[in-house]
């Protein structure tokens, strides 16, 4: 038995995706539909493939010259796509004298092809169509005996009763069929089968009893796919089982990416899924970022949470569940320093073994915006982002960055002559920290690259979401001074120094991202913080530096304060 994968269409339905990825390469837990499919005929007995292409031809030609199948598996480029029943035809040289099987390629199932195959063989009819019920997209008529009767429009008009199911893009074809598809043109094998049923010729349908289909018409059809497929291998990983039963799907609260986060249980467990999107093309993803910095961080014993299962396309991350408390929620809920100092304690422990091993075996190109932390994303990325997004979008002024542009070069200068350099977290702050069993666990980590430990430091220490008092902040530097000092030789008063300019460039970057999110995403409970850290900015703008250093910015902002 030979069979074809009808790779070559254009994905309009899936765009923008599509135009950087073919549809058969797109992915379940990181195995493309083409090379599961591939693999299916394989095991059904299939003794050669071949692979029409035509869009994007060159990434589906390189993935099976990269592949090792233990058949061989062909392609043949279209110039101009042929359609479904012009590809069959212009492939004839490659079909033998039995029946073929022909597969689209953008479909993922779970049916027994052999089975088909038999099912096909034990009848005279010269076609076999695998028809599914999915009520989405049911189109083609068939009756009781599983007879086709037409595709598509109204009810046919019969005495005797039907109903209509889906072709699945599955298909057992006789050779004595290539006769009636004209050659070099476009045709779509659908018509062929109207001009057979109206020649009075019959075309069987294959009902599977069970198994699963789905194709993958839209972006929403191509997530909900890879949804339900790596739920139920997830809790199969992580639990040693797979439930027989869906998960339970429940949203959480989001922070500020656009990401999605979501807790499934099954079976009394549970795991979180991070929802990326869609990979965008063009570079590393964030969920290939998350990915391979998270499993990284594990790997050298950073307490971050256990990956399960993830595909970097589909931007789905299945993860450990650590529970609903965060740092943040269990500072709000306790009354005194005393009670929070040795939390904070093991945090900091923790950082600074993030940064100071994690830079040995960290790719770069695993990084996401830029692969260190330097003065040109100072510039861009906290300065400007502070007055882009903050003084004029939020509060709408009308402020020129460049009239602060010579005091923001002289930060991000300062704060790199002074930077103690490791892995930074790039967004230490106590919401990207949860607690379970009194542990506390770093999530949001796919931002990390090589960087100052201080602004690590400074996040944790003057984020606005817990306020934590002065006499806090200086006592936690001073036991991470003290922990540094145990085991490394380095200059103390140029890390605070450096700490003392991260507090600034730290401070910017969050009331950017305040105004960015409150503004431009909608999520006005940013807002809140903003006068806390608006308070924080003007006293470590005033404490750390001598009068003579930011004048401009210092003045700017007390008028904002006042």
């Amino acid at each position: 038995m030979k069979a074809m994968i009808l790779a070559a269409g254009l994905g309009k339905r899936l765009l923008p995706f599509s135009a950087h990825t073919p549809k058969p390469l797109f992915s379940i837990s990181g195995q493309s539909i083409l090379d599961r499919t591939i693999q299916k005929l394989q095991n059904a007995g299939v003794t050669a493939i071949i692979v029409n292409t035509h869009h994007l031809h060159h990434k589906i030609e390189a993935i099976i010259a990269d592949s090792q199948y233990s058949i061989p598996v062909n392609h043949q480029y279209e110039p101009e796509i042929l359609g479904t029943g012009g590809a069959i035809k212009n492939v004839e040289a490659f079909w033998d004298d039995g029946p073929f099987l022909v597969v689209n390629g953008d479909i993922f199932f779970e049916f027994d092809l052999l089975d088909i195959y038999r099912y096909h063989l034990a009848r005279p009819h010269p076609v076999t169509m695998v028809l599914f019920n999915d009520p989405e997209v049911n189109q083609v008529w068939v009756d009781n005996e599983k007879n086709i009767l037409s595709f598509g429009g109204s009810r046919p008009s019969l005495d005797r009763s039907c109903r209509t199911l889906t072709f699945t893009g599955i298909q057992i074809v006789n050779p004595g069929v290539l006769k009636r598809i004209p050659p070099h043109r476009f045709t779509s094998i659908i018509d062929v089968y109207r001009d057979m049923l109206s020649a009075g010729e019959t075309i069987q349908a294959y009902i599977p009893e069970t198994g699963f289909w789905k194709d993958m018409g839209t972006p929403q059809r191509y997530l909900d796919l890879a949804y339900t497929e790596m739920a139920r291998e997830a809790f199969g990983i992580a639990f040693s089982s797979m439930s027989q039963h869906r998960p339970v799907k429940r949203q959480l609260e989001g922070d500020g990416s656009d990401r999605f986060w979501y807790r499934l249980t099954s079976d009394d467990h549970s795991l979180i899924m991070a929802d990326h999107g869609i990979w965008q093309g063009g570079g590393t993803g964030e969920a290939a970022a998350f990915v391979s910095i998270g499993n990284h961080l594990k790997k050298i014993g950073v307490p971050v949470p256990g990956i399960v299962l993830y595909d970097t396309f589909s931007g789905l991350v299945f993860m450990e569940d650590l529970g609903d408390i965060s740092l943040q929620q269990y500072v709000r809920s306790k009354k005194s320093p005393e009670t929070i100092l040795p939390l904070y304690k093991q945090v900091i422990k923790q950082l600074i073994h993030m940064s100071t091993g994690g830079l040995h075996g960290f790719d770069p190109s695993w990084t996401v915006q830029s692969q260190a932390y330097d003065q040109k994303l100072i510039i861009e990325k906290e300065c400007h982002y502070f007055v882009d997004s903050f003084i004029n979008l939020y509060l709408g002024m009308e402020i020129d960055a460049t009239d602060l542009e010579n005091e923001f070069s002289f930060l991000a200068h300062e704060t790199m002559e002074y930077a103690f350099t490791g892995l930074m977290h790039r967004d230490m702050q106590s919401r990207n920290i949860m607690l379970k069993n009194g542990q506390p666990y770093f999530i949001d980590f796919q931002g990390a690259r090589k960087g100052p430990l201080q602004y690590d430091l400074a996040s944790l220490l003057m984020d606005p979401y817990v306020a934590l008092p002065k006499e806090t902040r200086d006592d936690l530097l001073g036991y991470c001074l003290n922990r540094l000092d145990t085991g490394i030789k380095f200059d103390k008063k140029r890390f605070v120094k450096g700490y003392e300019y991260c507090t600034i460039t730290r401070n910017l970057q969050a009331l950017g991202a305040f105004g960015h999110l409150s503004r431009n995403k909608g999520k006005t409970y940013f807002e809140r913080y903003i006068p806390r850290a608006l308070s924080t900015l003007n006293e470590n703008l005033n404490n750390f530096f001598p009068r003579q250093q930011f004048p401009s910015l210092k003045g700017f902002v007390l008028s904002l304060i006042h």
